[in-house]
């Protein structure tokens, strides 16, 4: 059956795959299912572990893997401290201490039997024990100081440790790796290697010390590409061992490095923030899934399964159970990804079965949902742009997600208004920007002058554009017919919506209006309690067939911090009148998150119950997810669809059909259902 504006989507399809392809051989649906789901275990040895292998019981992970049924597991093998867990051979391997019975064999002849992949966690270059052996492949530092535990990209460790040992676990007959410890760990090397390459690569004979010297951005960018030539090679290499080795790099072509693939690895993987984990979710698979489904590469994410806290200071928390969970899984799984959660490997590298319940929980909610989640494309509506021009120009790593800040509480808040929302950069929209009604540009301060031009294009073409933000709507001034004055970071602000205040911390770019084809939306008040006073907190412009509406203050991080659901009703009124004909609507509750997918030639709505306390830093965990009742779908279609069932509880739901809209009652949503059209 023909819905949702059919031709569009088929025209998004094709584009996906006609997309140069890497490395295609590693890519096909039968390897990607192996791992859609999976259980991750580490435990990162060190020196004084000298116990292990002494309790590996055949029965009791014989037990676990029945019970659960995963698709693959994934164990410990070399962890931050550089301490190997397992018998290697390599002549700069560091082995723990005793080893009384080598995991990774036991490991393998356990999954082997049961059919069920087996993946090593290995810490690539952060590795403090190598360094201890040898400094001289160290990172220096911009002061010539040694780094103790950043190994150089440019040094003899990706060729005399690293690339050995994986073509080792390779030879264990392993499927793959989980490199950890990578582009996050990567950071400025001022070794005399790293130095002198940059000296002959770019011409530049004096090297910048810190940001304030020229040439810094050279420096930093070098930095960068050092990195991505060091995964290519080691990927290249190991591949070349055993080409069906499978590589991933934790956090690479994620929201830390949102750019275009450009070496072989044969999955995107990364790990969630331990806490607050619904929403990173929501916001991480974004990103995973616009890469996966440009580049043709399967994905994942991993949910810690214990509440843990980096900063300021390190605290662990309860064990989540399994709805809290789930409610991770079903952000992820919603977008076409695969999800593992991370449970904690003894020291003796065993595996605790107490968790056991939770993770036959976890699993069964996932393979409930994977017939009508796998191998998901999202329709186009509304896209939140997250720009690597702005990601380089601001992060203060090498690689990292603190931009993230710039759009997280946005995209938030738009799918607490139940809004289909993808995390998109450029090269996702480049020559398809028309097919999204919107298009969000919250706190992007530094766009390509090449893709600011193809936006006002979009725009002018009939695009609509929400620009957010005090710097960006600046940088956006002649455009929307306004006339800058200074931004203010002093806060608060309240503005009048709706008829209530709603209280806004900044910064904030003072604006008059000076163009005919403007209009200002809302007003400042004096106080929370006060009188409106002058001032434009937002305006809306006609620009050719299309619209530009900004708000001249910074939004997310507010959004971010306290989720209002005043705020979240203005973004919403911003954004929802520019969606003229949307695909899909949800009424009923605004703990509704909405994932518009095509999936095996069938429109599927997924709906995620997102109440809890999921977003509380006092909460660990909790155990309890109040379903929501009786919300009404409406469904654009070209004709009554024959059915809409809603999966996995297998429930037709009573159609009722007018003006192409498709509107059904769902009268329990527990924590995820797809609503799959036929």
């Amino acid at each position: 059956m023909k819905l949702f504006l059919l031709p569009v989507v088929v025209i998004f399809s094709l584009q996906v795959f006609a997309q140069p392809v890497v490395n295609p051989s590693k890519t096909s649906s039968t390897q990607q299912s192996r791992r859609y789901f999976g259980l991750h275990f580490d435990f990162h040895a060190g020196v004084h572990d000298s116990l292990i292998g002494h309790n590996l019981s055949e029965h009791g992970l014989d037990s676990l893997l029945t019970a659960v049924k995963p698709d693959f597991i994934q164990v410990d093998c070399k962890g931050h401290p550089g301490v190997s867990s397992y018998s290697s051979n390599v002549t700069n391997a560091t082995v723990a201490p005793h080893i009384t019975k080598d995991p990774l064999a036991f490991y393998r002849a356990v999954t082997r039997k049961h059919g069920i992949g087996l993946y090593l966690h290995y810490s690539g270059v952060y590795d403090e024990a190598v360094l201890a052996k040898h400094p001289n492949w160290a990172v220096q530092k911009a002061d010539s100081t040694i780094n103790i535990s950043k190994t150089s990209v440019h040094g003899p460790y990706v060729d005399s440790l690293l690339i050995p040992q994986l073509n080792e676990l390779a030879d264990y007959g392993a499927d793959g790796v989980w490199v950890d410890g990578e582009c996050w760990a990567t950071v400025l090397d001022y070794s005399p290697a790293a130095l002198a390459r940059f000296q002959t690569e770019t011409g530049i004979q004096t090297v910048p010390r810190s940001d304030k010297d020229a040439a810094y951005s050279a420096f930093v960018e070098f930095a960068r590409q050092s990195f991505l030539q060091y995964l290519g090679h080691y990927v290249d290499a190991v591949h070349r061992h055993i080409p069906t080795f499978r590589i991933a790099s934790n956090w690479a072509y994620s929201s830390m490095m949102p750019e275009p693939i450009n070496t072989h690895v044969d999955f995107l993987s990364g790990d969630l923030t331990p806490s607050n984990s619904v929403n990173s979710a929501a916001l991480e698979g974004r990103v995973m899934a616009a890469q996966g489904q440009l580049y043709r590469k399967p994905w994942d994410l991993m949910s810690w399964s214990f509440w843990y806290e980096f900063n300021p200071v390190q605290r662990q928390g309860d064990q989540k159970t399994a709805v809290h969970l789930m409610q991770e899984a079903a952000e992820i799984i919603s977008l076409g990804g695969g999800f593992q959660a991370y449970y904690q490997q003894r020291r003796d590298a065993s595996i605790s079965r107490r968790e056991q319940p939770a993770m036959v929980e976890l699993s069964r909610f996932v393979r409930a949902r994977q017939p009508f989640c796998e191998g998901s494309v999202p329709m186009p509506q509304v896209a939140v742009l997250y720009t690597n021009s702005t990601v380089r120009a601001f992060n203060q790593s090498l690689f990292g997600n603190g931009q993230t800040q710039r759009i997280s509480g946005v995209l938030t808040a738009l799918l607490d208004a139940q809004l289909p929302v993808e995390v998109l950069s450029e090269q996702h929209l480049k020559g398809r920007l028309n097919q999204y009604p919107i298009i969000v540009v919250s706190q992007q301060d530094s766009l390509d002058p090449d893709f600011r031009r193809d936006l006002l294009a979009y725009a002018r073409q009939g695009g609509h554009l929400l620009i957010i933000g005090a710097q960006t709507s600046r940088s956006f001034a002649a455009e929307l017919g306004v006339s800058p004055a200074e931004i203010v970071t002093a806060g608060p602000r309240f503005i009048l919506h709706g008829g209530a205040s709603v209280v806004l911390t900044g910064p904030f770019l003072h604006v008059s209006i000076t163009g005919e084809n403007t209009k200002p939306i809302g007003q400042f008040l004096q106080s929370e309690a006060g009188d409106p006073v002058s001032g434009v907190i937002a305006t809306e412009t006609a620009f050719g067939k299309g619209k530009l509406t900004a708000v001249y203050a910074d939004l997310s991080r507010d959004y971010q911090k306290h989720q209002s659901a005043k705020l979240r009703d203005f973004i919403a009124s911003l954004a929802k009148p520019l969606l003229t004909k949307p695909l899909v609507e949800v009424s009923g509750s605004k703990l509704v998150h909405v994932v518009l997918n095509w999936q095996h030639d069938r429109t599927a709505v997924n709906l995620i119950n997102t109440g809890g306390r999921h977003a509380d830093p006092q909460v660990f965990t909790y155990d309890e997810v109040p379903p929501l009742t009786n919300l009404t779908v409406r469904i654009r279609a070209d004709k009554k669809p024959n059915r809409i069932v809603q999966q996995p509880e297998n429930r037709s739901l009573p159609v009722q059909y007018a003006n192409g809209i498709a509107t059904v009652t769902v009268p329990k949503l527990a924590v995820q259902s797809v609503l799959v059209v036929e």
